[in-house]
């Protein structure tokens, strides 16, 4: 009898430590008592700066459209089959390991560490200088080819691209069909890319605070990593439930053999 109650009280002990706690799997809680003064995300973030393997899209615009066809990429009818993404990467210009784009009879343009704004700038500045008067009223519009990031682990695994200004790590992870049931939200890694390398930053998305941090928000080239829980290893049971009935038929089981012998 000592032992039957022995062993109840393991199961239920076991039960309660390993399955996945609610907590774990909330996303952005906040206190009942502020969480409607927390909701201030911070939707202004710093302009990013380009980085080497970004990939923009250039197009000039002028009164005489004629004039702008050298700058521009060729039409769509060449490759009416090919899909967005396609279509950005054969007529997109990337960023060189130097940091400069190469655009037609303008040539090598330096880029590398310049907002999308800083590039629109400069090209506009050029072309007035060597190829148009002001008077030709030219339009210049300058933006990420798609932003292109990478999910790994506890999420679906894959490149994903996104064709916004600005996308929240919440969009992203729901873009790659979010994180299942064994993933870490309270840990999630992002390896970055900066001028000079590569940095690893964490943020917790079980907190209303993760929209305030400064990688809230993705950045090209991003990679998303996900790390298992515990109690994946454990493979015991997702719930209390599942691990009460499996630990109690394993229980079962070993009891009757030892019965038997």
């Amino acid at each position: 009898m000592k032992l039957s109650a022995f062993v109840f009280i393991v199961i239920a002990f076991l039960s309660l430590t390993s399955c996945i706690g609610t907590k774990q799997l909330t996303y952005l809680a906040a206190e009942e008592e502020i969480s409607d003064s927390l909701i201030s995300i911070q939707q202004m973030q710093p302009p990013y700066r380009v980085q080497i393997n970004d990939l923009l899209s250039i197009r000039v615009k002028a009164l005489d459209q004629e004039l702008t066809g050298m700058f521009n990429p060729i039409g769509d009818a060449e490759n009416s089959t090919a899909t967005t993404e396609e279509k950005a990467y054969f007529d997109g210009f990337p960023v060189d390991r130097h940091g400069d784009i190469r655009i037609p009879t303008l040539g090598t343009v330096k880029v590398l560490g310049l907002t999308l704004e800083e590039i629109r700038l400069k090209l506009k500045d050029k072309l007035l200088n060597e190829y148009f008067k002001t008077e030709a009223n030219i339009f210049i519009t300058v933006k990420l080819a798609g932003l292109r990031y990478t999910t790994l682990g506890e999420i679906g695994s894959g490149s994903q691209v996104i064709y916004k200004e600005q996308v929240s790590i919440m969009e992203a992870i729901a873009n790659a069909g979010g994180i299942n049931l064994y993933g870490k939200r309270r840990a999630v890694k992002i390896l970055r890319q900066y001028p000079e390398g590569q940095r690893l930053h964490k943020i917790d998305l079980t907190k209303i605070t993760a929209v305030n941090s400064p990688f809230y928000y993705i950045q090209p080239n991003d990679l998303i990593i996900v790390d298992p829980l515990p109690q994946k290893s454990l493979g015991i049971g997702e719930t209390g439930f599942g691990t009460f009935a499996t630990l109690f038929s394993l229980i079962t089981g070993i009891t009757l053999l030892l019965f038997r012998l």
